[in-house]
Parts: structure tokens; C-alpha cells; sequence
């Protein structure tokens, strides 16, 4: 993403966690991306929010720092090296609520063509009953995505 990425991001050994400071008007946050299993071990989730103080964390808090672009390009940097690690692990990813998961969306969309060079990317609706997975399409909704690094 050609967009401004905070570059003082701290690495778990395992790198299967990831902190980095929101720094805006209304004062600084550490933010916390993590990537865990699911029950498909070439799946992982990624989980994003604020690292709290008795060190859980919140997908919920809008801190309105005014850093929302600088935020998500930072998590694609991160997954860029997730996957550096672990290139054939798959990730899936939703937001906390219908609203974010419309911002990833359009985000996706508007980065699309410069994504689409290292990831596959995919959209994942739920019926009730199992995951419809497609590749992703502009203009249609989806409850969460999943994105594969191309290896070449």
C-alpha cells in the first residue's frame, strides 16, 4: 500500500505477534496484531486491536487518533512479513464489527492492483452452515476475507 506505515513495529520471536504505538491527536495506543491457528493448520487469524493495560486486547476501541491509513498499512507490512515466515499459511481476517469488515473491504478494493501482485485474495461468507469462499470481487459484501501469498 502506498500509504505512510509506522516502522517501529516490535516482532515475537515466533512472529506470531506484532506491536507497534498509534500516535495521533489523541495521544498514543499500542496496537497489537496477533495470528493464530485455527482449526485448519494451514489457517491463521489475525486479530488487531489495542493491547490494554492488564495486557488483553480490545478489537472494539476507536481511538480516533486520526491514523487509520498509516494503521492499516502498517498491518500489511505485517502480514507481507507473516508471510515472509510462513508462505504457505493462509490468513483469514474480519472486523469486529460490520462496519470495519466494510472498511477492509473497500480498503482491499482500493489497493487492489498492487496486492494482487503478491497475494491471492479471497472473499468468505457465511450461510449458517459453511464458509462460501470466492475470489474476491469488487462491489460484492463479504463477512471476512482470506489472503495466500503467491510463492514464485
Amino acid at each position: 500500500m502506498n500509504h505512510e506505515k509506522y516502522n517501529d513495529v516490535s516482532t515475537s520471536a515466533d512472529s506470531l505477534e506484532f506491536e507497534f504505538i498509534s500516535k495521533g491527536r489523541n495521544g498514543n495506543f499500542t496496537k497489537v496484531v496477533q495470528f493464530t491457528q485455527t482449526e485448519n493448520p494451514n489457517i491463521y487469524n489475525l486479530g488487531f486491536g489495542d493491547k490494554l493495560e492488564n495486557g488483553e486486547i480490545d478489537d472494539l476501541v476507536r481511538n480516533n487518533n486520526q491514523d487509520r491509513n498509516k494503521i492499516l498499512a502498517t498491518i500489511v507490512a505485517i502480514v507481507y512479513e507473516f508471510t515472509a515466515v510462513y508462505p504457505e499459511k493462509m490468513i483469514f481476517f474480519s472486523g469486529s464489527t460490520p462496519e470495519r469488515t466494510r472498511l477492509y473491504r473497500m480498503a482491499i478494493f482500493l489497493n487492489l492492483n498492487e496486492l494482487a501482485v503478491d497475494f491471492e485474495i479471497f472473499g468468505v461468507n457465511f450461510d449458517g452452515i459453511e464458509s462460501v469462499v470466492e475470489l474476491f470481487r469488487s462491489g460484492n459484501n463479504y463477512d471476512g476475507f482470506i489472503v495466500r501469498r503467491i510463492i514464485y
